[in-house]
Parts: C-alpha cells; sequence; structure tokens
C-alpha cells in the first residue's frame, strides 16, 4: 500500500492510502464518523486489489489528515475534497463508496460537481441528512444516547462512547487486537470535530430523485446505529437504487467482509 498526502479544499492536508491494479476501475474509499481508512482493512487487503484500484481516504478532521477547529461546516468544502482526490489521482469514472456518514460526503460532492465524473456509488449502513427531526428519527435510541459524550473534551468520556459505538458497530464481538485499533484511530479525532460533523445541517431530499448513476444500498438487518427505517424513509428517493440487505450489522463490510466485497465486485462489474 502507497500513503499520500495531498492539498485539499482550502489548503488542507488530507491524507489517502492507495492499493490494487493501477489500471482497474477506481473505487473511493470514504469511512464514516470519528473513523478512518482503516475501516475499509478488509477490503484493501482482499482479492478486490487484483482487479481493481482501491484508494481510501481520511476525511478532514480524521485519521492522518488535518485537523483545524473550523472546517467543517461548508457542504462545499466536503465537495471539494472528494473533487480533489479524483482529479489528483485521475480517477477514471471512479465508484464512489461511503459508510454511514460517508453518504453524506458523497452527496456534498453530487450536489456540487454533479455526476459526470463517477460510475456510481454505494452507499453502506448510509444516512442522506442531518439536523431535523426526520434526520434523526432514523437513528437508533442506543446510538443517540452515545452523542453527548462524543463531544466532551473528558478523555473517559471519549473512551467510554466510542468503545461503546464500536460494539454497536459489529453484529458479533471483536477480537481484542481490531478493537483497541479501532479505539484508537476513533479517539485520534478530537472532540470538537466529532461536535462539528453533528453539527451540520443537511437534507438531501431534493437531490436523492435527480441522480441517475446506479447506486448500491446496503444495509444490515441487524444495524444497531441507524434503523433499517431509513431505507424506506430517505434510500428509496434514490430512482437509481439497488437495495441489498446483509445478515449483519451497522458495519457490512467488516461483519461478512466476503460477502459485503462479492456485492461490491458484482456491481462495479455491471456499470
Amino acid at each position: 500500500m502507497k500513503s499520500h498526502v495531498i492539498s485539499g479544499a482550502g489548503g488542507l492536508q488530507l491524507h489517502l492510502v492507495e492499493t490494487g491494479k493501477v489500471t482497474g476501475r477506481p473505487i473511493l474509499f470514504i469511512h464514516g464518523f470519528s473513523q478512518c481508512w482503516l475501516t475499509w482493512l478488509r477490503q484493501m487487503n482482499s482479492t478486490l486489489a487484483h482487479d481493481y484500484r482501491l484508494i481510501a481516504m481520511d476525511l478532514r478532521g480524521h485519521g492522518l489528515s488535518d485537523k483545524p477547529r473550523d472546517a467543517y461546516g461548508d457542504s462545499r468544502l466536503w465537495a471539494d475534497d472528494v473533487a480533489v482526490v479524483i482529479k489528483t489521482f485521475r480517477l477514471d469514472q471512479p465508484v464512489l463508496c461511503g459508510w454511514s456518514y460517508g453518504p453524506l460526503v458523497i452527496l456534498d460532492y453530487l450536489r456540487h460537481h454533479g455526476e459526470d465524473d463517477i460510475a456510481g456509488a454505494n452507499f453502506v449502513g448510509g444516512i442522506t441528512k442531518l439536523g431535523s427531526d426526520a434526520a434523526v428519527s432514523v437513528l437508533t435510541p442506543e446510538f443517540l444516547a452515545l452523542v453527548p459524550d462524543f463531544f466532551s473534551p473528558q478523555a473517559e468520556d471519549s473512551v467510554r462512547s466510542l468503545n461503546a459505538l464500536l460494539t454497536l458497530c459489529h453484529s458479533e464481538s471483536l477480537s481484542s487486537v481490531d478493537r483497541y485499533r479501532m479505539l484508537g484511530y476513533n479517539l485520534s479525532v478530537p472532540p470538537h470535530v466529532r461536535e462539528a460533523l453533528f453539527s451540520r445541517a443537511i437534507d438531501n431530499d431534493d437531490l436523492l430523485p435527480r441522480l441517475r448513476k446506479p447506486v448500491l444500498v446496503t444495509h444490515g438487518k441487524a444495524d444497531a446505529v441507524v434503523k433499517t427505517d431509513v431505507i424506506d424513509r430517505q434510500m428509496r428517493r434514490l430512482g437509481s437504487a439497488d437495495i441489498e440487505m446483509m445478515d449483519t450489522g451497522h458495519a457490512c463490510f467488516w461483519d461478512d467482509a466476503p460477502a459485503y466485497n462479492e456485492s461490491l465486485r458484482e456491481f462495479v462489474e455491471a456499470l
């Protein structure tokens, strides 16, 4: 794997990791809230790398990317970060693959840059809006109960809430090695970044029906973070979506990586 640092929107430094077949169809992986590129280890280290060019980015405020105090409220910044990655790496018709918060970033990109430069998108355990009662209604009470401590400056609060988040994300117990690695990169995101992400007010109801490039919606039947209600309340507004329900938790791509990877492969091959 190769690591890269590039200048994103506003000059913010973004960290990315690349692997796979240089001439293959590009897949750009976009992680969720308080995560990093390591979220996608079971894809980056899989047979997908034999056939596709795989790029996983650390979103602004996450992983090894810059973490300024105030650079998260503007939809255009998130959109331009993705656009810069596509341009800098010369990604020809990539598939954008986002988990949880990741589809919000993909929709930021689509709102400001359109669909012409991508082949399609995969929304995994995703949401499409924030900052309203309707948006909150698809999040589980167990997840919402953790939110206040996500923003706490106290390390004990962050450790407790983020450790509980990891348990909610997965339908089976994590190994101690995986749990502590995941907890480490969750904790590397400062509380001010976590709070800024949830302070955004976004509603993509107007955008969803207008999208024409193929979208694969992947959701876990046992998702304990985003209710399966999100499919009917939000995702079915996508006019070009195929919906796949997996026997997993919130992190479909981790809980059953072989099945998820095969589903992603079938989607990409059909484009």
